[in-house]
């Protein structure tokens, strides 16, 4: 088992542009961890980084107690899951599993042992002797996946590497890398993605990347739950969380919140007297939001809604207030032009002032 630990790592094209800066990060040994972010933040790059294939510009980067700044990709014990398969074509899937390990020199009778053991585990059987052309996109990601397999290695890192299938296959492949995962519950994964649905179900832990920095590290339901800022509050769920200006009104064990367009909701999360008259913004999800006359509530008119089967949204506008959007169970008619009146319950409710959560100061 290999973990790995980034000090102090940062990424600097020509001296100038700072793309990474003050990566601090400990993997502990058979985690999955992912890394999620807006496009442009570094998440390829530091995995790139990690592979061997960027340089690291500062800091220092250990797999299993080692400092690899300046050791070959070949020799960090890592394999790599491109986004784009990276086969060879004219090779067979038998032959583009085995294809490191003849390079390495094993013998034929521990390469047929490892492919055949990698392609039982991926389901490949029937496919070993075909051509990449002649597979599906996500067996050819499963060919990718056997192919770094077969080489035993310490660390598995993947790059996007269900980007290219449509969205069943998404479903399919992601079940696949979750048994993967538990059958090789020693091996240490880093896994980058854009899909956030990829994020929650794959990872032992999250890291949020923003700002040429990391914004939080968590486990999944942590950071849905208890975002420290608001950058993390609104990437992690879709639809994003909304966002009210308020201002606090009553402190102590909870907190009442009066919004700038009108109504009140109240918080769990704990205030002082000295917050007393602070503006906050006062995040709910979506999904949190609940029809009701009870107090305290808010009203608005909504202006779209969205009919998506087992939910409903609904996009409306608080009197003086920025849109609002809630995501209610069912389906609701009838309701675009008409008032609403919503409430959250006050554990739903969080409170940001600067930015960063309230809660965690």
């Amino acid at each position: 088992m290999a973990g790995l630990k980034l000090t102090d790592v940062e990424k600097t094209y020509g001296g100038a542009v700072n793309v990474l800066r003050n990566i601090n990060l400990d993997i502990e040994p058979g985690e999955l961890i992912v890394f999620v972010g807006p496009s442009g933040c570094g998440k390829s790059t530091l995995l790139r980084m990690i592979a061997g294939l960027e340089k690291i510009t500062g800091g220092t980067l250990e797999i299993d107690g080692q400092v690899v700044n300046d050791v070959p990709p070949a020799q960090r014990g890592i394999a790599m899951v491109f986004q784009s398969y990276a086969l060879y074509p004219h090779m067979t899937v038998r032959e583009n599993m085995a294809f490191a390990l003849k390079l390495a020199k094993q013998s034929p009778e521990q390469i047929d042992a490892a492919v055949t053991r990698a392609a039982k585990m991926l389901q490949l059987d029937p496919y070993l002797d075909r051509l990449p052309k002649a597979l599906s996109g996500g067996q050819r990601q499963r060919v990718a996946i056997g192919r770094s397999i077969v080489r035993d290695p310490k660390v598995f890192l993947f790059d996007e590497p269900l980007s290219n299938l449509d969205a069943a296959l998404r479903v399919a492949t992601r079940i696949e890398i979750a048994q993967l995962k538990e059958s090789m519950p020693d091996r240490t994964m880093v896994y980058v993605t854009h899909d956030q649905v990829e994020a929650m179900t794959l990872a032992t832990r999250i890291v949020v990347l923003a700002n040429k920095g990391i914004a939080q590290v968590g486990p999944p339901l942590e950071l849905y739950e208890q975002p420290r800022n608001e950058f993390v509050a609104q990437f992690i769920g879709s639809p994003a969380m909304n966002l009210l200006p308020g201002e606090v009104t009553a402190t102590g064990a909870q907190t009442r919140v009066t919004l700038a367009g009108g109504g009140e909701v109240l918080s769990d999360v704990p205030t002082e007297a000295s917050d007393m008259g602070r503006t906050v913004n006062v995040g709910i999800r979506p999904e949190d939001f609940t029809l009701t006359d009870a107090p305290p509530v808010f009203t608005g008119e909504v202006e779209i809604t969205e009919a998506l089967g087992e939910v409903t949204l609904l996009y409306f506008k608080p009197q003086g207030g920025a849109a609002v959007i809630a995501k209610l169970p069912g389906i609701h008619t009838g309701m675009r032009g008409r008032g609403v009146t919503l409430t959250a319950e006050p554990s739903k409710v969080h409170l940001f002032a600067d930015g960063e959560s309230l809660l965690y100061r």
